[in-house]
């Protein structure tokens, strides 16, 4: 389902995310910014109130709630990015932060 929340918040799934930034074994989300997570969190809680409302049973119930609720953060995001004139998905990581500040 991680996948699929992440495809509809950010178009990427988490693999096609850790290529974006750049990461190899590392955990994407200890290499997010604050609003990374802020549309990971809101995807997933989103999803999770979708499927409990729609008392989602089951593996295709659940993959739709979470495609809904992706798509929530994924709007909400698009929104922000149109507001603020900046991308919420960012190539900056700890890796590179870590290698600023040694340079």
């Amino acid at each position: 389902m991680t996948a699929e929340i992440s495809k509809a918040t950010f178009g990427m799934t988490p693999s096609e995310y850790k290529k974006f930034k750049g990461l190899q074994r590392e955990n994407l989300r200890d290499h997010m910014d604050d609003l990374e997570l802020i549309f990971s969190m809101l995807g997933e809680a989103s999803t999770t109130e979708i499927a409990i409302s729609k008392d989602a049973q089951g593996f295709r119930q659940n993959k739709i709630a979470a495609n809904k609720g992706g798509r929530v953060a994924g709007k909400a995001r698009e929104d922000l990015e149109k507001k603020s004139g900046r991308k919420v998905l960012t190539r900056n990581n700890y890796l590179l932060r870590s290698k600023d500040r040694k340079n």
